[in-house]
């Protein structure tokens, strides 16, 4: 009987341990006053830091989007590259607070950490030099292939080749800089990567764009999740529904450019998203202006996606499954409320 009251004792005492746990990681950012947000070292379109220095790109946004719904202001982030292998653990050691890094939301993973909502859906791919005279993925048996090592992508093209009784030689290289300049230099016939990836490695990076093709098939799904450490439940909520804000915003047409005019619409779904009607910023434990911060400060969704990766940049990738549901899209965010 004293063996179980004892032991009961004992699992009282972790539960309380970690409910104490759960919370300091959002606490520790709040007495910071800036959030530590984890991205890939560079990678155009989602990720880089600019000739001044400024980091940019969707990834970048996301953690914008946090900070404002946090402080109220989006420029309280500090971004910290990691390369792949020191992603996760950077997370779970606490060097960063939220990883943006385009990683892979797998159920190996979830365990480990928690993601806060799928901002991008993805696929694997290949891309090849033209004049190799691939056009089908069948194309690459035997051949030579880049790959990032402690990625899902590594990962997959060798569980895809071997199913379908193909070979190839892996090329590992950590660093992505190193990896694009191996493929750009011959090393390899075949850079596999995340679609994004190919499509920003081809057209910021290739000496001549046009001489590389990505081929027209997809090996796997990867949606690409904003990630937290586990158990820090209130700090996930914030930055979960903070993408969701972004992408209520885009389904209701509010924009950075007339978030100030919709502020007077008598939508109540609009007067919550916005604070006009207090409540949810409450829920969250933020600032009831904390939806209309993120789409002043960072935009909506639809925003966002075209002023980094849209037709008008270099990139032009089309929104597809990361358009809204109701043009045939993936984006579809739980009613704020």
């Amino acid at each position: 009987m004293l063996k179980a009251i004892l032991s009961m004792i004992a699992g009282v005492a972790a539960f309380a341990a970690t409910g104490a746990m759960a919370g300091s990681g959002l606490d520790a950012v709040k007495a910071r006053g800036q959030l530590l947000c984890g991205v890939n070292a560079g990678l155009v379109g989602f990720m880089h830091a600019d000739s001044q220095g400024v980091w940019r790109g969707l990834s970048i946004d996301m953690c914008r989007a946090t900070a404002a719904a946090l402080f109220g202001d989006a420029n309280k982030v500090k971004y910290i590259p990691l390369e792949p292998l020191k992603r996760f653990p950077a997370l779970e050691s606490g060097e960063v607070d939220l990883l943006a890094s385009n990683s892979t939301v797998t159920l190996g993973r979830d365990a480990s950490v928690d993601f806060a909502g799928i901002y991008y859906y993805d696929g694997q791919g290949f891309m090849v030099p033209r004049k190799l005279g691939k056009r089908v993925v069948s194309d690459l048996n035997g051949a030579t292939i880049c790959v990032q090592p402690g990625t899902t992508t590594e990962a997959n093209v060798a569980d895809y080749f071997r199913l379908n009784r193909m070979t190839f030689k892996p090329v590992l290289i950590d660093k992505l800089d190193e990896l694009r300049a191996a493929f750009f230099s011959g090393r390899c016939d075949v850079l596999t990567a995340d679609l994004s990836n190919l499509y920003a490695t081809r057209a910021a990076y290739a000496p001549n764009p046009s001489d590389y093709s990505i081929l027209p098939r997809t090996i796997t799904k990867e949606p690409l999740g904003l990630a937290v450490r586990h158990g820090d439940n209130q700090f996930a909520d914030i930055v979960r529904w903070s993408l969701y804000a972004m992408i209520e915003a885009e389904e209701y047409g509010v924009t950075s450019r007339n978030v100030d005019e919709a502020l007077k619409s008598e939508n109540p779904t609009l007067k919550r998203i916005l604070g006009v009607t207090p409540g949810m910023g409450k829920s969250l434990g933020v600032d009831e202006k904390w939806a209309y911060n993120i789409i002043k400060q960072v935009g909506n969704y639809g925003e966002v996606f075209d002023r980094n990766l849209g037709p008008n940049t270099v990139l032009k990738i089309p929104r597809g499954l990361n358009g809204p549901w109701r043009d045939g899209g993936m984006l579809y965010a739980p009613p704020i409320r």
